[in-house]
């Protein structure tokens, strides 16, 4: 089979992986370039398409990043999606302007002509529903393009040039807010470019083992086991490459969920996999006192983190390498290295350990999100309860602590979060839930219990709906659940007198409240 393939162009926007990801989803290999890229080594890769993304810039700024003209000469089909569109617009003589009307979030189109990009694509009348981010738009087109769609703030919300095979979008097919966004793209991979489906999950695992294997060789490999889905995918996939040379050390830093350590401890036992249990509870509950800024927490126990695993990893002789969980939303959200998007918040993960200990680096699945993990790790027999598991931070509970991470702050915290998760695996909502969890608020807030006053803290519940967390949705669950939950905790723990439910989506929240 010829080895078909889509290079997205990175102009630096937070969606750029996505785009990749929902190319590979569709069943064709995807690949990531830096906008800065020559086109001879396009050429070279020899793609059947090109995808250029957003980014955070404006093309009307002389210090943008722009298309370099010798990818259009190599005449392969183009797409061009927000930032991408215009900077396509600009380079082929179109003008963009800075617009008096910016469109973020939701937006109807209206579609133009018959276009190929848009066959099949059901709307009724002609209006689809679709998902803006822009402040720039295209104010005259190319010469020899022609309109395939506009919204009621910009005329040119989509263009073509079908002889070219030349496409751009204002609105962003590739998140799920626009409706049949995966379709769009599957015209352009297949239609236009030609493309046939080429990659599978088995594909993914086959091509990371051989990646693992020729990397590594006879070395051996830790890796900071956390118990969520992401470090469990990895400990699966690095067993099957590398079986006994893989060792996995588990931090129980005191700020997980409650029975965690055993339960993590006994499965990955029973797995035959190599694991080493670090108790240091103590340590970072220590260094965590007074502290109140987020960013501070994160960073002091991910610099904890470090200080433990090193003490630990140097009790196992002629380690060569690292291991880390680390996925596409931690990479984009903690490091704007090679692009121009903004950092949103530190990870754990990101730095630090590799060269204090001068271990080489291993991420297997850095380029893949949440729910392609789940895909691979089933495929690899990861154990369900595991893989069926909620995101968990790499911070754990000192994230979910709004103010000052106290022992006791901890162990409500704790309570608080089992009844919630009990409660909707009981209601058979768990699994319909991307994730779920409690947050500690540092206030106070009266009550009465009985005939009495009770002054105690207030609890926040939390629980979204997302594919790619990217976005998401603040869950609707049933009015009657919520007060049956809130019932429990107010009366199973007594340091607690209410509890509150965020219902904040992402825009323009983040899913962790720190």
């Amino acid at each position: 089979m010829k080895d078909y393939k889509i290079i997205i162009i990175d102009f630096g926007s937070q969606y750029t992986q996505l785009i990749a990801r929902r190319v590979r989803e569709i069943g064709v290999y995807s690949l990531v370039m830096p906008s800065s890229i020559n086109p001879q080594e396009i050429k070279k890769i020899k793609p059947d398409g090109l995808i250029l993304s957003g980014g955070p810039e404006s093309v009307t700024s002389t210090q943008s990043q722009r298309i370099n003209k010798g990818l259009i000469d190599l005449e392969i089909p183009i797409l061009g999606i927000c930032y991408g569109m215009q900077t396509l617009s600009n380079e082929l003589g179109g003008e963009v302007i800075n617009s008096d009307i910016h469109e973020f979030g939701h937006a109807e189109i209206s579609l133009k002509n018959n276009s190929p990009i848009f066959k099949n694509i059901h709307s009724k009348n002609n209006v689809l529903d679709v998902w803006m981010s822009h402040g720039d738009k295209v104010n005259v087109l190319p010469k020899s393009f022609e309109v395939i769609a506009s919204s009621k703030d910009c005329q040119i919300a989509g263009f073509q040039s079908s002889d070219k095979k030349i496409f751009g979008l204002q609105f962003h097919p590739e998140v799920t807010h626009t409706n049949q966004g995966k379709e769009i793209l599957s015209n352009f991979v297949f239609d236009i470019c030609g493309c046939k489906k080429n990659w599978s999950t088995k594909d993914i695992i086959n091509s990371m083992i051989q990646d693992v294997k020729t990397k590594v060789k006879d070395d051996k490999v830790i890796l900071g086991l956390s118990g969520g889905v992401d470090s469990s995918v990895v400990a699966m996939l690095l067993n099957k490459a590398i079986g006994s040379q893989l060792i996995c050390i588990f931090v129980d830093h005191g700020l997980l969920r409650l029975g965690e350590v055993e339960e993590v401890m006994t499965t990955f036992k029973d797995l035959g996999i190599d694991i080493r249990l670090s108790k240091a509870s103590d340590i970072f509950i220590s260094r965590l006192s007074g502290v109140l800024d987020p960013e501070k927490k994160r960073k002091i126990i991910g610099n904890t983190f470090i200080d433990v695993f090193e003490k630990e990893a140097k009790k196992i002789k002629n380690v060569d390498w690292l291991a880390q969980g680390t996925i596409y939303p931690d990479v984009i959200e903690s490091s704007s290295d090679d692009h121009n998007s903004s950092v949103i918040k530190s990870h754990h993960n990101v730095g630090g350990l590799p060269e204090r200990m001068n271990l080489k680096l291993l991420e297997p699945i850095r380029q893949l999100f949440k729910d392609e993990v789940r895909k691979i790790g089933k495929e690899l027999e990861t154990p369900n309860h595991i893989l069926s598991r909620h995101p968990f931070p790499g911070p754990g509970l000192g994230i979910r602590i709004m103010g000052e991470v106290l022992k006791e702050r901890v162990g409500t915290l704790q309570k608080a979060d089992k009844i919630f998760i009990d409660e909707l695996k009981k209601n058979n909502l768990y699994d319909s839930l991307s994730q779920a969890f409690v947050v500690y608020l540092p206030i106070k807030s009266v009550g009465v219990v009985g005939d009495e006053r009770r002054y105690e803290d207030v609890l926040a519940l939390r629980a979204v709906e997302t594919v790619d967390f990217m976005t998401a949705k603040w869950a609707h669950l049933p009015y009657e659940f919520i007060g049956k939950v809130s019932n429990r905790i107010v009366n199973e723990i007594s340091t607690v007198s209410r509890v509150v439910y965020d219902c904040t989506g992402k825009p323009p929240a983040t899913i962790e409240w720190e």
